[in-house]
């Protein structure tokens, strides 16, 4: 047994008397939510274990939220949002920050918008400020957004020439008939073309709003003061209308999608991704365990039989998408090694999602990948950041209480659990198959 392995062991036996008695069992959290009057909820996680103090603001918005032809609007407007207030000069917000000895970003999801900083508890209330005044007050100006569409369209063009990024843009685009998950989060490069500021303006207007954002913060600080600085900067801000809600729902699938990318690379890859539940259903602990099973580590099922054993393929990888606001994907992927054919990988591929299927799972194999699992859930939130990064995300999709389930969910999970949802859901009816074929350089 390797350090990895038994650092996880003795993570999890820890972890499982807590879970049955403890009032505050390892892994869980104890979270103060206090609502004000405008709708912003604020979740607050004190601890004093180091000196600094993360604050985000989430937005409930993300690609998931565009239409059709305006792809790209939400990761846009991130960019905006650094573009200045009244108060505060364009590019000027992380400059402040780093002033101050913090550190500053945001990113966009499918599901969601978040600005984060963590700095020490003397200086926090200036990332407060700062984000209050930028909900309401971001300046839009053509100025700036001309140039910075261009900056965007560079973005995208530096990402979609990865062939791994490009084949899973476009397998995702095809997995999805109706719901928004199909759109990539960057945009499709035509709507980010004609985007226009007025666009903009009224993304913004919609979906900035205190009822359609929650503050997480987590770190050394007094919480009664925290609570009272926040209403002081973002309870003066008047609620928004309510955004339109997001009514479209994938049908099932009734056959195998495929889809060819033919693009310069040096070797084959493939993906398949198959329509799955998300974090809210029971399945998902499971699959958890089933991803730990098949992907992690040089023991796991696909690199044993895929890298180690056959020869076939540089890498395999199996990754589980199950923090997502509506049903996700369970995709599984490799790439070939130099000489192989793509079609011998995805058949092996094949030969060991059957064995799971067919044989199920060893009692080794089961406890070693919950041990794996709950051990990286402990240790993900060994950082303030860690710890309010997966309380936000939690929120997103259905509520943060869901994170004080999940030890004692994959504690639950069984080898026949594991076998079923292989069966029910990793079937090839519910599938979707991308293949990157190589193309030759050209030459200029």
């Amino acid at each position: 047994m390797d350090w990895t392995h038994r650092i996880a062991g003795l993570a999890l036996a820890t972890l499982l008397p807590a879970v049955a008695g403890a009032s505050t069992p390892k892994g869980m959290v104890e979270v103060r939510e206090e609502v004000l009057d405008n709708g912003l909820k604020v979740l607050l996680l004190e601890n004093h274990r180091s000196p600094a103090v993360t604050f985000q603001v989430w937005y409930r918005v993300g690609s998931r939220n565009e239409v059709d032809g305006k792809s790209g609007m939400a990761h846009f407007l991130e960019h905006m949002l650094f573009k200045g207030t009244d108060k505060v000069a364009p590019e000027e917000y992380a400059r402040i920050i780093r002033k101050h000895g913090g550190r500053s970003n945001a990113f966009t999801s499918h599901d969601a918008t978040a600005y984060h900083a963590t700095m020490s508890r003397d200086t926090i209330g200036i990332a407060v400020e700062l984000e209050a005044d930028r909900m309401v007050n971001t300046r839009f100006e053509e100025k700036y957004f001309t140039p910075e569409k261009k900056v965007v369209q560079e973005e995208r063009r530096m990402r979609v020439d990865r062939p791994r990024a490009a084949l899973a843009e476009i397998t995702n685009a095809v997995t999805y008939a109706v719901h928004p998950y199909r759109r990539p989060i960057i945009g499709w490069p035509e709507d980010v073309q004609r985007m226009t500021l007025e666009d903009m303006k009224e993304f913004y207007r919609t979906y900035y709003s205190p009822n359609n954002a929650f503050i997480v913060v987590a770190g050394n600080f007094d919480s009664d003061e925290m609570l009272e600085k926040i209403r002081e900067t973002f309870g003066k801000i008047p609620r928004g209308t309510e955004p339109p809600e997001v009514g479209l729902t994938e049908p099932p699938q009734r056959g195998e999608r495929r889809v060819l990318l033919k693009k310069e690379a040096q070797l084959p890859s493939l993906v398949m991704n198959y329509h799955v539940p998300n974090v809210g259903h029971p399945d998902s602990y499971a699959l958890d365990v089933l991803e730990m099973i098949l992907s992690r580590g040089r023991t796991s099922r696909l690199h044993r039989d895929l890298v180690y054993e056959r020869r076939i393929a540089r890498y395999a990888w199996a990754g589980y998408h199950r923090v997502s606001a509506d049903p996700t994907t369970f995709s599984i992927g490799a790439q070939a090694m130099p000489g192989k054919d793509i079609a011998d990988v995805e058949a092996a591929i094949d030969e060991v999602v059957a064995g799971v299927r067919d044989k199920g799972v060893t009692k080794a194999e089961l406890d070693k990948a919950k041990n794996q699992v709950a051990a990286a859930f402990i240790f993900a939130q060994e950082s303030n950041r860690g710890q309010a990064m997966r309380i936000g995300f939690y929120e997103i999709t259905g509520g943060w209480r869901r994170m004080n389930e999940y030890l004692g969910g994959i504690q639950g999970v069984t080898a026949e659990d594991v076998q079923r949802v292989a069966r029910q859901y990793l079937d090839r009816d519910r599938r979707t198959v991308g293949i990157l074929v190589p193309q030759a350089r050209k030459r200029s």
